[in-house]
This record gives C-alpha cells, structure tokens and sequence, in this order.
C-alpha cells in the first residue's frame, strides 16, 4: 500500500492520455481537464487508451515527479464506472496501490466503515 497522509487526494481521469507527454503536459491536463491545481500535493492519474499504461503526476514540494507503469500483458480497470460526463474521479491510496498492481476491482466488495461526521453536520441533525 502506498502510505499518503488523509489529506492527498487522488485524481483519476476518466479520458485516455497521450502517454509521450511529460510534466508540463500532465500538469497541464490536471489544471484544465480535472480542474485541480497541480502544485496542491495530490496524486494526479492517467491511463492511455489501451489501459496498459499509467501515469501518475504529483508535486512534491520541490517539483513534480512522474511514476509510469507499463503492463506487460493485461489492463487497468477502475472499480466503478465514471459517470456519464465526468472528467475525474476520486479513489483512495489502497484502490490506487491494488489497480497498480493490475487488479481488477469491479466485483470486490467494500465493508462499511466508520466515518467521522463533521461538527457542523452533527450539530443540525
């Protein structure tokens, strides 16, 4: 598992990406397809078209790095299908670290877990 502090966030864009493009062009398909500052410190996540391929940008306080992973033979695959029209969606640093290693995730099941309602929330109910 990738160790991430709660506060990064990790964008994966539901569109294929040019895999011969680089930090500025990845930066760039952060800040105008996902709609995110790519300087923020998350975690941002493309595929090509084939799914064979990732590329993950980030920025880490001094630059951006790249992590690239190309599958020898089979694909990526989201756990959930996008829906309709969206640019990105959001995963966790454990959904991340199985779909680069190449597993499917479409028929695993996630148990309820506990999540903390903010004060304002539990305040009005």
């Amino acid at each position: 598992m990738i160790p991430l502090p709660p506060s990064v966030r990790i964008y994966v864009a539901t569109s294929p990406a040019d895999m011969r493009k680089s930090f500025d062009g990845l930066s760039n398909l952060a800040r105008n397809v996902v709609g995110h500052d790519p300087m923020s410190g998350h975690l941002f996540v493309w595929f090509n078209r084939r799914a064979d391929q990732v590329r993950v940008l980030f920025w880490d306080r001094t630059g951006f790095a790249i992590l690239a992973k190309k599958l020898e033979r089979g694909t990526f695959r989201l756990a959930q299908t996008p829906p309709e029209g969206a640019t990105h969606v959001t995963v966790d640093a454990a959904e991340l670290s199985l779909l680069l290693e190449g597993i499917d995730l479409r028929n695993a099941k996630r148990r309820r877990r506990w999540k903390q309602i903010p004060q304002a929330e539990s305040e009005a109910a």
